[in-house]
C-alpha cells in the first residue's frame, strides 16, 4: 500500500537548491534509512514529507487516511507543560482522553473532596474502560521509561536539552497508539532519534521500531541501527535521491556497484575527450558543418559532470612522538550544588591506548572529560600530563568558530600548510576537500553552515593540529556517515591514545579496544571490544546468583576456584590463538580493500571476515574468564 509519494520536488533557500526533481515512493511496511553529508538537505525533505515545508515545484500525495506522525531533532515543547501532558498533546480521540484523565486525577489528588471532580474521574474511568485506555496509557509511561525519562509530572521547562529531545521522541512514538487509528496507515518520520540516548535505549528502539506495521522515514548516522532497522536505505546525493534495497550493509555493496560503473563510464569519456583533444590540436579548421559538430561535441564532453563516487584520500597526517607517560589522574571529585558527578575517581592512559567510556546520559562523562583537559577544575584531586603530550580535544559545543569568516579563511588560518604521514604538504583548499567542503562550499561564510557542517568543520580544526592524545565527546551526533568514515580513515592510521565518550556501538567496535562504564559517579572496569561481548560479561557478572538450599549444617566456604591442568594449557594457547585471529583478520581486511571488481571473492571474503571476526570475539572472552580465575 501506497502511504506518501513525492514526485519531481524542488526546493530552494536563497542561491542553494537542496532538492532538485526528486522522487519518492514510501510504502507501507518500509523502514527507510535516510543518509546523506550534512547540509544536503535531509531534514528539509522529511518536513516537505511531514507536510510541515511547503514545495518550490512538484507534488506532494498523501494517500487515504494515511497519519503522518514527525519528531524533529529541534522539537518545539511548551515549557509549561508536564512530561506526561507533552506526550499526550495530539487531537486524537484516545490521545484527549488520557490527558483528561491525568488532568481530572492530577486535580483530584490536590482536593480529594471535591464532588465534582469525583464525578468526572468516574466518567473518565468508565469511558478508559470502554476504548482500552488503560492499556495506552501504560505503554506511554512504559516508552517514556524505556527512553530515559520517569519524572512524569516535571515541567518541560526544567529539562535539559537530551531529556526534551527524549520527550519529543516518545510523544511521537505514543501517537500511534491511538486505537481508533489504523497502525496500518501510518507513516513515522524521526530525525536522528538515536542521538542523546545510550546505548541499551537504543538496542531497545531497535526492536520497538521492528516491532510495529506502517511506514517508517528516518535519518540516522547509527549504522548498526541501520544495518537492525532499515530495510531500504535511500541515499540524497547531489540534490538527487538514489534508492538501495536492503539494510545498511547491503546498501554498501550495492553503492559499490553504481561507483564503479560511474567509473568505468568517466574512464570511457575521458578516453573520448583525449581523443577529441588531440584531434583539435592538430589543428583541424572548422570549415565545414561535420567539423563544427565535432568541435561543439568536444566542448559539451568538457563540460560533463559525473558523480565519480567518493574521491577521498586517507587523511594520514604525520604524528608526533609520544613518550612513556601519558595521563594520570587520581583522587578526582566535581560537584554542582548537592549533584556529586564523581568523587575519588582515577584514571591512566598509557601510550597507543584507545578507550571508550560509555553510560547513561548525565552521569557525568563529558564533564569528566573537560576536567582531564583542564577546561573545568575539579573540586579535588590531580591530574598530570605526559611532557610529551599535545592534546585534541573535540567537545559538544564547536565552540571557536567565527561566523563572520569564510570556511577556506578560518582553516588558512588555522594551518595553512599539513604535513602528512608521507612527507607531503597539503594546503588547507585540499584537507577541506578530504572533509567534503567541495570548492565552492569553502568560499561559503561559516555563520551560514547548518550545524551538521559545523560540526565537520571542528572536527578538521581539532584533527589539523596534529594531536597525539585525541578526546572525542560523542562524535558520531551530528556527523554524516560519510563524515564518520573520513574520521575513521583518519583513526586507522592514528598512532596515539583516543578516548571516545560515545553511545554508538558501531563506531566505539571499530575504533577502541576497551570499554569503560561511566556510571554513579564510578568509571568501572576495562572490557575488550565488541560492544556485545562488554554486554555478555556484564550481564554475567550482575546475574543473581540463584539461592543456597538450606541446610541444617553450616558449611565451610568452598575453596576458591583454581585453573585445572586441561585450563592452563587452553590458557597458555589462548594468546597464540588470538594474535593469529588478529593478524587473519588484518590480512582479510587488506584483500577485501584491494579486491577490486570481482564480486564473488568479495562475498568469499566478507564471509572469511565474519567468521574470524566471530572467533576472536570468542577467544578473548574465554581469555577474560580464564584470567579471571587465574587471578
Amino acid at each position: 500500500m501506497n502511504l506518501v509519494t513525492l514526485e519531481n520536488v524542488s526546493k530552494q533557500f536563497s542561491e542553494r537548491i537542496l532538492l532538485d526533481s526528486v522522487n519518492l515512493l514510501i510504502n507501507d511496511g518500509e523502514r527507510i534509512g535516510l543518509i546523506g553529508r550534512n547540509g544536503s538537505g535531509k531534514t528539509t525533505l522529511l518536513q516537505i514529507i511531514a507536510g510541515i515545508e511547503p514545495l518550490d515545484s512538484g507534488t506532494r500525495t498523501v494517500w487515504g487516511g494515511v497519519r503522518i506522525v514527525y519528531a524533529p531533532q529541534e522539537p518545539a515543547l511548551d515549557d509549561a507543560l508536564t512530561v506526561l501532558d507533552t506526550v499526550f498533546q495530539s487531537d486524537a480521540p484516545l490521545m484527549r482522553l488520557l490527558r483528561d484523565y491525568e488532568q481530572v486525577s492530577w486535580q483530584l489528588q490536590q482536593a480529594p473532596h471535591d464532588t465534582a471532580l469525583q464525578s468526572r474521574l468516574a466518567d473518565l474511568t468508565g469511558e478508559m474502560d470502554r476504548t482500552g485506555g488503560w492499556t495506552a496509557e501504560s505503554e506511554a509511561k512504559t516508552i517514556l521509561t524505556k527512553l530515559g525519562v520517569t519524572e512524569f509530572e516535571a515541567k518541560v521547562g526544567t529539562l535539559s536539552g537530551g531529556q526534551r529531545k527524549r520527550v519529543a521522541l516518545a510523544r511521537a512514538l505514543i501517537a500511534l497508539t491511538d486505537a481508533s487509528t489504523s497502525l496500518n496507515t501510518s507513516l513515522l518520520i524521526l530525525d536522528e532519534p538515536t542521538n542523546h540516548i545510550d546505548a541499551d535505549t537504543i538496542a531497545w528502539l531497535e526492536k520497538y521500531l521492528m516491532s510495529r506495521s506502517g511506514g517508517l522515514l528516518m535519518v540516522t548516522h547509527d549504522r548498526y541501527f541501520l544495518e537492525r532497522a532499515a530495510n531500504r536505505i535511500v541515499e540524497l546525493d547531489r540534490r538527487k535521491l538514489v534508492s538501495y534495497g536492503g539494510n545498511y550493509g547491503r546498501y554498501l555493496e550495492k553503492r559499490t556497484e553504481r561507483h564503479q560503473q560511474l567509473a568505468a563510464t568517466e574512464a570511457k569519456r575521458q578516453a573520448t575527450l583525449r581523443r577529441e583533444l588531440e584531434w583539435l590540436r592538430r589543428g583541424a579548421q572548422a570549415r565545414s558543418t561535420k567539423q563544427k559538430a565535432r568541435k561543439q561535441r568536444i566542448a559539451e564532453l568538457q563540460t560533463i559532470q559525473y558523480d565519480r563516487g567518493d574521491q577521498r584520500v586517507a587523511m594520514s597526517l604525520a604524528g608526533r612522538r609520544l613518550g612513556k607517560r601519558v595521563l594520570e589522574a587520581s583522587g578526582l571529585s566535581k560537584s554542582y550544588g548537592s549533584l556529586t558527578l564523581f568523587d575519588d575517581l582515577n584514571f591512566e592512559l598509557a601510550p597507543g591506548d584507545r578507550v571508550g567510556i560509555i553510560g547513561p546520559n548525565g552521569t557525568g562523562k563529558s564533564t569528566f572529560l573537560d576536567v582531564l583537559a583542564g577546561k573545568t577544575a575539579p573540586d579535588s584531586g590531580t591530574v598530570h600530563w605526559g611532557e610529551t603530550v599535545h592534546l585534541g580535544y573535540y567537545d559538544q559545543l564547536s565552540a571557536g568558530l567565527p561566523d563572520d569568516k569564510r570556511v577556506i579563511e578560518f582553516i588558512e588560518a588555522q594551518a595553512p600548510l599539513v604535513k602528512t604521514k608521507d612527507g607531503e604538504r597539503v594546503s588547507a583548499a585540499k584537507m577541506l576537500e578530504w572533509f567534503l567542503f567541495t570548492r565552492k562550499e569553502q568560499r561559503t561564510w561559516i555563520g551560514s553552515l547548518s550545524g551538521g557542517e559545523r560540526r565537520r568543520l571542528y572536527l578538521l580544526r581539532t584533527l589539523i593540529h596534529q594531536p597525539n592524545v585525541l578526546f572525542l565527546d560523542e562524535p558520531t551526533n551530528d556527523l554524516d556517515v560519510q563524515t564518520l568514515t573520513v574520521l575513521e580513515e583518519f583513526l586507522d592510521h592514528f598512532q596515539g591514545c583516543l578516548v571516545v565518550v560515545s553511545h554508538d556501538r558501531y563506531f566505539l567496535d571499530r575504533n577502541v579496544d576497551f570499554l569503560m562504564s561511566f556510571e554513579d559517579g564510578v568509571l568501572g572496569t576495562r572490557y575488550p571490544t565488541p560492544y556485545e561481548s562488554y554486554r555478555r560479561l556484564v550481564e554475567k557478572e550482575t546475574a543473581v546468583p540463584p539461592s543456597p538450599a538450606k541446610s541444617k549444617k553450616r558449611q565451610k566456604p568452598a575453596p576458591p576456584r583454581r585453573l585445572t591442568w586441561k585450563e592452563k594449557q587452553e590458557f597458555a594457547g589462548l594468546e597464540t590463538r588470538i594474535g593469529e585471529l588478529e593478524a587473519a583478520k588484518a590480512q582479510l581486511e587488506a584483500e577485501i580493500n584491494g579486491v577490486g571488481g570481482d564480486y564473488g571473492r568479495l562475498q568469499s571474503l566478507a564471509a572469511q571476515l565474519a567468521q574470524t571476526q566471530t572467533d576472536l570475539d570468542a577467544a578473548e572472552l574465554r581469555w577474560l574468564e580464564l584470567s579471571e580465575i587465574a587471578g
